[in-house]
C-alpha cells in the first residue's frame, strides 16, 4: 500500500510542477477559455517572447496537461483534462486526510475540556 501511494505521489510530483509556475497558470486559464490556441495567439498580451512561451508549453507537455497538434504549418495546443482529474483526485484525497485529522483533534480537544 506504501509503495503504491508512494508511486502515485511520485507520478503526481511533476504535474504540481508544471503548475507551480505563474506564467504556466496564465497558459493553463487561457487554454481553457475558447479551445485550442496556437502559439501566436497564446504569446498575445503576455511579457514573454514566443521561444518563452514554447519553452513552458514544453513543460506542461511533458507534465501531461495539454497537447500539441499540428494544424498545417501551425501547432496548436490544448488541455488534456485527464491529467487535471488526477490531480483534483490527489487534492481531494489530501483534502480528506485533513478533515479526519481535524475531527479526531477536534475529539481530542472536546474530551480534554470536559
Amino acid at each position: 500500500m506504501a509503495g503504491r501511494r508512494r508511486a502515485g505521489i511520485e507520478s503526481t510530483a511533476p504535474l504540481f510542477a508544471a503548475l507551480g509556475d505563474p506564467m504556466r497558470l496564465r497558459l493553463v486559464a487561457r487554454l481553457c477559455e475558447g479551445g485550442p490556441h496556437s502559439i501566436v495567439r497564446l504569446t498575445e498580451g503576455t511579457e514573454l517572447t514566443r521561444q518563452g512561451v514554447t519553452k513552458h508549453l514544453r513543460v506542461l507537455a511533458d507534465a501531461g496537461l495539454i497537447q500539441g497538434t499540428w494544424r498545417g504549418r501551425e501547432r496548436l495546443w490544448k488541455i488534456e483534462p485527464g491529467r487535471f482529474d488526477v490531480a483534483r483526485g490527489y487534492l481531494e484525497l489530501m483534502s480528506r486526510r485533513w478533515d479526519e485529522r481535524l475531527a479526531r483533534l477536534d475529539q481530542h480537544v472536546s474530551k480534554r475540556k470536559e
